[in-house]
């Protein structure tokens, strides 16, 4: 197949397709980040190849390994936060409970939160945070690592704003992200904003009906 181009997007004045299902349906939700238009000389027809979350290995707060694998199958959402965020991470969780406390029953769907202060978010501050928030490590990962590699798994995978200034403290995006099951990102939302997180648990009941869910 003959690779025609390669268009980068980003997520501050994103542009995004999407496309209608089947007659009568509502419109599946839009692919977001990078694509490649595919052509295919055998058959004549054109593929648009979005982009996908790449390979990752973290720690979560149960020390267990957190990769790819662990969300075999699944729909997930995720963030990038530091335990000891004074703005809008507390915002950030309590939104985020909301995404666990619906789903808390559901295998299909999972939360996964990436520190970007691993010097100070040890796996046992990352557990005591979790323990704080009444949540369970099956359902909601909070997950550390090598700076470097959480940066770049951000900027890269996700397409988040994630940055250390020194001095100045650390700078995160405050979306969340949509991931589907096969790793497309679906959708970015404003994590501090209570109607937006609204809209993004409506879009995982459409995702989760897209992909076949058996709830």
């Amino acid at each position: 197949m003959e690779k025609i181009k390669f268009i980068i997007i980003g997520l501050m004045g994103v542009i995004i397709t999407s496309c209608k299902m089947n007659s009568g349906s509502e419109e599946k939700l839009p692919y977001l980040g990078r694509f490649e238009i595919v052509k295919n000389e055998t058959n004549n027809t054109v593929d648009t190849l979005w982009h996908k979350v790449g390979d990752f290995s973290f720690v979560d707060q149960d020390s267990a390994l957190v990769t790819p694998e662990t969300f075999k199958d699944k729909i997930y959402v995720t963030d990038f936060f530091f335990t000891s965020c004074p703005d809008i991470c507390p915002i950030m969780k309590t939104q985020m409970t909301r995404v666990y406390d619906k789903y808390l029953d559901n295998p299909e769907v999972l939360l996964l939160s990436h520190t970007i202060d691993p010097k100070h978010d040890s796996v046992a501050v990352l557990k005591e945070f979790a323990e704080r928030l009444l949540v369970s490590s099956d359902k909601w990962k909070f997950v550390t690592g090598e700076k470097e590699e959480i940066y770049r798994v951000g900027q890269t995978h996700y397409m988040a704003s994630v940055a250390d200034e020194g001095s100045r403290g650390f700078v995160h995006s405050g979306r969340f992200f949509l991931i589907d099951k096969d790793k497309h990102v679906r959708g970015a939302y404003d994590g501090t904003n209570e109607e937006e997180v609204s809209i993004l648990l409506r879009d995982i009941d459409r995702l989760l009906k897209e992909q076949g869910s058996n709830k």
